[in-house]
């Protein structure tokens, strides 16, 4: 298990839902996704090495959680903007994480 963190520094994470409105291949990558993803009136840039798990157009249209407050970084020469939220099994496999009912996008996790 990871160190454990206060609930102030837990309140510092901004989670929201996102809804992919389009992913595509980073070119001559052979891991990485680049999504955009709509919070409401707001959209921004991620970049995730979820090609082996997911095909690009899979991700399109689906609402998943984001954290949007981390650092901005480039990723192959891309800005990544926020940063898709994923659980990976002991055998590797892995699910990006999605609300259970349809929240609006742009709607805050915690």
């Amino acid at each position: 298990m990871s160190e454990k963190i206060s609930f102030t520094d837990f309140e510092k994470l901004d989670l929201r839902i996102g809804k992919i409105v389009e992913a595509i291949q980073v070119p001559n990558s052979k891991k990485l996704i680049k999504i955009t993803a709509a919070f409401g009136d707001e959209k921004r840039q991620a970049v995730a090495g979820l090609l082996k798990y997911y095909k690009p157009e899979e991700l399109v249209g689906k609402k998943c959680v984001f954290l949007i407050n981390l650092q901005h970084r480039l990723l192959a020469g891309i800005e990544s903007q926020c940063m898709i939220l994923a659980a990976e099994d002991t055998e590797g496999n892995v699910s990006v994480l999605q609300p259970e009912k349809d929240i609006p996008e742009g709607s805050k996790v915690g």
